[in-house]
């Protein structure tokens, strides 16, 4: 296996380090926020949640690519990372569901994917100076055109994310298909939940439909009224990519359903749901992505392990007075789930849907059905 005759790569961050590595798939550059995933498998489900949009990864557990890509373990219709940063890549996948290899899957898609990096080293100068921008790029030759090209790239902070995402239709998600919604049908007496899309995993939809909600999604765009013209019982804020401060649509359609119906965000939807309670967002040092975070749930003081990705956090001081933090970060202490009573609206900052990660906050998903019932008067 000639290892050594693979083209060479580069990763080059902000701060203008470099780290050397080999090209396994792709060749063009790639630009965006370089951050870690601690997660040991779920690769497939991490490439494909719109979360990462504009990031590019560095994957901790060395080993990347050896049960190879299947049909069924996606979270979305594409890849949506820039760039895949792996120590070690598996060419030869073994599993009984494994359709192709993640070079070609990477390939299909015009990803770029990268090995040989030091990536305890580049995940330990992360955590000590924080998320950076960063390129990736078989242009080893070429380092001073990369950090040139690095320099001009805006970041993601200030910037709309979502909109490169989110659907631009609305359609009905029903066993596994997306079924296009000009006619909604009748409820025949299930909860109707309208999911706002900012970039939502399939699992997401999946947990709605499997709790026997019939599931809306509708684009990131919708305004209030469009949504309640839909009869929901329900409306799920889902999850999504970059900084929620520039996200002023989104918000005001929030601001518009408070009080009038139950909302449950998740991740984004989080910050979304806080920022229209009138909380502020800021950036943490290097996020919270992989399967592994430890959460304490402060109504049953019991710790769950959650998935999560997200590189921003709603701020626990700027909360209204009437909010109650339900959930906090044993890591870090930050906020992890807060509940507005009198609005009938909660959130979590994880995901309990996981895909990829472990299951012990799927309950959620039956406490927001037992408040849309509440609501209905069932």
């Amino acid at each position: 296996m000639a290892l050594r005759n693979k083209k060479a790569a580069v990763v080059v961050l902000e701060d203008g380090s470099v780290f050397k590595g080999r090209l396994f798939a792709g060749r063009d550059d790639a630009l965006g926020e370089v951050v870690f995933n601690t997660a040991m498998t779920g690769y497939q489900e991490v490439l494909t949640d719109p979360s990462y949009k504009e990031q590019i990864l560095v994957m901790t557990y060395p080993l990347i690519g050896n049960y190879g890509i299947n049909e069924e373990d996606v979270e979305s219709g594409k890849i949506h990372l820039e760039g895949f940063i792996v120590k070690e890549y598996q060419s030869a996948p073994s599993n009984f569901r494994s359709k192709k290899t993640l070079k070609e899957y990477l390939e299909e898609h015009g990803k770029i994917g990268v090995e040989g990096i030091d990536t305890r080293a580049l995940t330990r100068r992360l955590r000590s100076n924080g998320s950076m921008c960063g390129i990736v790029s078989s242009g080893a030759d070429r380092i001073h055109e990369l950090r040139e090209k690095l320099r001009q790239y805006p970041g993601l902070v200030g910037r709309d994310i979502v909109s490169q995402v989110s659907g631009t239709k609305t359609y009905l998600w029903k066993d596994g298909s997306a079924i296009p919604a000009d006619r909604l049908p009748s409820k025949n007496g299930s909860l109707r939940v309208v999911v706002l899309d900012c970039g939502v995993k399939y699992n997401i939809l999946r947990s709605l439909d499997r709790s026997g909600c019939q599931v809306v999604v509708m684009p990131c765009g919708t305004g209030t009224a469009e949504i309640l013209s839909l009869d929901p019982d329900g409306v799920l804020l889902s999850n999504g990519p970059g900084d929620p401060e520039p996200l002023h649509g989104e918000i005001r359609t929030v601001q518009g359903l408070l009080g009038k119906i139950p909302i449950f965000g998740i991740c984004l939807g989080h910050q979304i749901l806080g920022q229209a309670m009138g909380a502020k967002t800021e950036k943490l040092k290097f996020g919270h992505h992989g399967a592994n975070q430890p959460v304490k749930n402060l109504k049953n003081n019991k710790i769950e392990i959650t998935s999560q990705n997200h590189g921003f956090v709603v701020v626990s001081g700027t909360l209204p007075p009437d909010a109650e933090v339900t959930h906090v970060n044993i890591n870090d202490n930050t906020l992890e789930g807060i509940r507005y009573h009198s609005m009938k609206a909660f959130s979590v900052q994880y995901h309990p849907e996981a895909s990829p990660g472990p299951h012990d906050s799927h309950y959620l998903f039956d406490e927001f059905r037992e408040e849309m019932k509440r609501h209905r008067g069932f």
